[in-house]
């Protein structure tokens, strides 16, 4: 299985520990989150990981250079941001033959096991899904993206940060994707998941409340909780 580990992000609400180090190469317990996430990774049954880079890419390419874990790193630099559905749609022949594969924000904290999104699609391919998206119960609905579900685990309804939301079950910024989703990728750059691929998406999206909790490593405040 192949995933694309979105890692490209500026940090800016990092600064300054993102003046020097890039994101995804902040450590968390001594470990960067990069290297995190490749284990977990391979522990979920990854093969073949695509990364994209902006910020300090250099000081990434020498981690990739270094790398000598399970998984196969691949980098993919971005001289500007293509947003996460355009590096997904930049990197399509990536994934193009792969029946389903997994697409993860670098910067979310889990100890969840991402390989269930890539189960769940594929017990539920009778019914022609376009792919899972985990979901967690927020305290600040109106700050994610919210999806309204039903009883079958089908998402109804995904909305970007909404005054008035349906539920408080938000987007993880997790998913697994259908080889079919590709067709529903939006021709533009910069091109998000969740403003401009989930509502294609829906309602042929599963998703999946998860098990474990997740912290968004996006503020120092955050970055320091993680450390602690």
């Amino acid at each position: 299985m192949k995933a694309l580990l979105l890692a490209a992000g500026l940090g800016s609400r990092l600064r300054p520990l993102t003046d020097k180090t890039p994101k995804c190469l902040l450590p968390i317990q001594g470990k960067p989150m990069l290297q995190i996430w490749l284990e977990m990774l391979a522990r979920a049954n990854v093969d073949d990981v695509l990364v994209n880079t902006h910020h300090l890419h250099e000081q990434v390419e020498e981690f990739a250079r270094h790398w000598s874990g399970q998984c196969r790193l691949t980098l993919s630099h971005e001289p500007v941001l293509l947003g996460s559905a355009g590096t997904l749609r930049a990197n399509v022949d990536f994934v193009k033959d792969e029946a389903l594969f997994l697409v993860c924000y670098a910067d979310n904290l889990t100890h969840f096991d991402v390989s269930l999104l890539a189960k769940l699609l594929q017990s539920r391919l009778a019914e022609n899904p376009l792919g899972v998206m985990a979901l967690f119960r927020s305290d600040e609905p109106w700050r994610c993206g919210i999806a309204d579900q039903d009883a079958h685990g089908w998402i109804r309804k995904f909305e970007e940060k909404p005054k008035k939301p349906l539920s408080n079950l938000a987007n993880a910024g997790l998913y697994a994707f259908s080889r079919e989703a590709l067709k529903f990728l939006p021709e533009k750059d910069p091109a998000d998941i969740g403003h401009d691929l989930i509502p294609k998406l829906v309602p042929r999206l599963l998703g999946l409340e998860m098990n474990a909790p997740l912290l968004d490593i996006g503020t120092l405040e955050a970055y320091q909780k993680a450390n602690s």
